[in-house]
Order: structure tokens, then C-alpha cells, then sequence
């Protein structure tokens, strides 16, 4: 008896030694579905931000590759294209801006999304790209060079690098109201107006003089638009400002499968006339029109 109460003891004993030497979980191991970041949620930096180490971009000539630049592209199960020129570009909506969970990550075009330094992410700009951002909050404008896609919310146009928005001072803020224009290096753009539309491709024409066209009949270019109610919409506001003839042209934009939607007023002889109407405009916060000749 004394015996197996002996040898019953030593294979319990046994047994407990077993499984305490047994390894425990590793907590390195990899979490299913942990995602691409370690960071759930995206806040500013854990570190301070030193103003003085944040570099000005300065516009240059660009060499596009196809990284980035793929079209059509989908996310979300929603299609975005990319435009094939940023000429002319001008765009106002919500800015947000991102920071420490992308930090160190790639960028759409390979790069390495650094959140003190400035940069940004668009949805249908060429990569890379220059953009003059103007927080219409304060009026401060800097200059941005896009690498990188999103954002992917309806209701904003333009994702931020942390310091680009502290640069335009939103940084203690998630979004802020801006205006977008497209800077292409070395050529002198004339920009369309601009409206709210988050849709908005505004196209217009570069010039290498200054003088007047010269044309008997002019018209006033006041945007074009990848989306035709945005063009109407800003059709119906013209109206509301002049008696002149206001319609839409639509034309098919080079080296793509896309429309733009032209809107203009005109024909118009008179130079006053012209000046006068232009001026209307920009009381009424439609941009600054541009003379075209046919």
C-alpha cells in the first residue's frame, strides 16, 4: 500500500514538473490581423517638433515614374483615377493631416512618409506633384509636394503631413478649411476659379507672354471640371452675376479616358466688360477668370 501511495506521488510530481518547464506564449508573436502599422489610432508625434528643422519645398523639375501613378486604382471598393496633368489644378475642401502611426512607413511612391518634414497625399494628383496650400482660416500658404494617396473620406481633399499642418497652423486641430493650387516649375500657370466642390479639376492654359489676346470676341474661362454638375452648379451662379451668355464645353483631356467640363461666359468685345465681370467673381468667391479666344 505504502508503495503505490509512493509511486502514485512521484508520477504526479512527475507530471507538475512536466508542465511548469513547459515554454510560456512568446509575446512577440504575431497578433492575426494586426495590419500594416503598429499603431491603432493616429495622433501627434510622442516627441516634440522642432520648427526650425522643418524644410521649405522648393518646386523642381519633376521625373514621374509609374510608382504611385497606377489608374485607375481602388480602395475601399471605390475606383479613383489619376489625373494625367496637375496643370492648372485647383481644388478647396477640409485638410486633415497624419502623423505618428504612418511615421517611418512607405509612401504610395516608395518614399518614407516622414511627419516632420512637409508633404502630402491626394487622391487623383500626379505623383510627385507641388501644391500652394492656403489655410483659409488664418491665410497662411506654404508650398507642399505631394507623394502619397488618400485621403479616403468624402468630405476632405488633402491629407497633411503633421508639420505641413502645423506650418498652417491646424496641427492642434483634426481638419481645417484650404485652397489648393497646382505649381508646375517653370512654366507661368494661369489658374481657374475655384469653387467648394470636392470634385473639382479645374484646367486652364499656361502662357509664355504678356500680352492681350487680341481677338475681337473673348470669353472668360471660370473653371472646368471633371464632374458636370460641379460645372453646372457654377453655371447657375454666373447667371445669377451677368446677363452675358454663360454655357459649358465639354472636351475629352489629353492621354485620358476623362471629360472636362469647360464653363464660360462670353462672347465678350469689351475690355471693361470684362474686368467688370471678372470682378464680380471674385466678390462672390468664384476665383479669378481667365481670357480665352476661339
Amino acid at each position: 500500500m505504502n508503495l503505490k501511495l509512493f509511486l502514485l506521488s512521484s508520477c504526479l510530481l512527475l507530471l507538475a514538473a512536466c508542465q511548469s518547464a513547459s515554454p510560456p506564449p512568446s509575446s512577440s508573436a504575431p497578433v492575426a490581423n494586426a495590419g500594416r502599422y503598429s499603431i491603432s489610432q493616429d495622433r501627434a508625434p510622442s516627441q516634440p517638433l522642432d520648427p526650425s528643422q522643418i524644410r521649405e519645398v522648393i518646386p523642381v523639375p519633376i521625373n514621374r515614374t509609374m510608382a504611385g501613378n497606377r489608374s485607375p486604382y481602388t480602395v475601399n471598393g471605390r475606383s479613383y483615377r489619376v489625373m494625367p496633368s496637375e496643370e492648372g489644378f485647383q481644388q478647396t475642401g477640409l485638410a486633415s493631416w497624419y502623423g505618428e502611426k504612418f511615421h517611418g512607413h512607405q509612401t504610395s511612391n516608395g518614399e518614407v512618409f516622414d511627419m516632420f518634414q512637409v508633404s502630402a497625399a491626394h487622391t487623383s494628383l500626379p505623383i510627385p506633384s507641388f501644391l500652394r496650400v492656403t489655410n483659409l482660416e488664418n491665410q497662411r500658404s506654404i508650398i507642399v509636394r505631394v507623394n502619397d494617396r488618400g485621403p479616403f473620406h468624402n468630405d476632405r481633399v488633402i491629407d497633411l503631413s503633421y508639420a505641413a499642418a502645423y506650418k498652417l497652423g491646424f496641427s492642434n486641430q483634426g481638419t481645417a478649411l484650404v485652397h489648393l493650387e497646382a505649381i508646375v516649375p517653370g512654366q507661368n500657370v494661369i489658374l481657374a476659379a475655384n469653387t467648394a466642390s470636392n470634385t473639382t479639376v479645374a484646367s486652364t492654359t499656361t502662357s509664355t507672354s504678356t500680352n492681350p489676346v487680341s481677338a475681337t470676341d473673348r470669353y472668360l474661362q471660370a473653371g472646368a471640371f471633371s464632374d458636370l454638375r460641379a460645372a453646372q452648379r457654377l453655371s447657375d451662379r454666373l447667371r445669377d452675376l451677368t446677363s452675358r451668355p454663360v454655357f459649358i464645353r465639354s472636351i475629352q483631356a489629353a492621354n485620358s479616358n476623362q471629360q472636362l467640363h469647360r464653363v464660360r461666359v462670353g462672347p465678350i468685345s469689351d475690355p471693361r466688360e470684362i474686368e467688370r465681370i471678372s470682378e464680380l467673381m471674385q466678390s462672390a468667391n468664384l476665383g479669378q477668370p481667365y481670357v480665352v479666344e476661339e
